[in-house]
């Protein structure tokens, strides 16, 4: 897609923070941080929605959920479990959808969010 600036992200025409990359997904920092980590993870190949994939795009899909944790765990948000047994940390996935799903870039794309609060509860 030429005007999709993930797109250009991909093709290395546009600057980004890349903090993961193989020959299917890309993942960088996010350049409005709604936390202390904010990445985005998207796939090489342009589709517009998670509406739009196909089942072909099925193992895509599951490789890019795959990575949150690996991601979450390198970036330091990842729950931990206490020596009480009680959790600490964590992180929240997100993919919007359509215009009414506050999607704002059409190229499909899942948001790692985390790190310390006050973040927490925002959206």
């Amino acid at each position: 897609m030429d005007n999709c600036i993930f797109c250009k992200i991909v093709a290395k025409q546009i600057p980004s923070t890349i903090v993961y990359e193989d020959e299917s997904l890309l993942a960088f920092k996010d350049i409005h941080p709604a936390a202390p980590v904010h990445l985005l993870i998207i796939p090489k190949k342009h589709i517009d929605t998670l509406s739009s994939a196909q089942s072909e795009h099925t193992e895509l899909l599951g490789k890019m959920l795959a990575l949150v944790p690996k991601l979450a765990t390198e970036h330091g948000c990842a729950p931990t479990v206490m020596a009480d047994g009680s959790l600490s940390g964590g992180y929240k996935t997100l993919i919007n959808t359509g215009p009414d799903g506050g999607q704002e870039v059409y190229h499909l794309h899942t948001h790692l969010i985390g790190g310390p609060q006050p973040w927490r509860g925002q959206r």
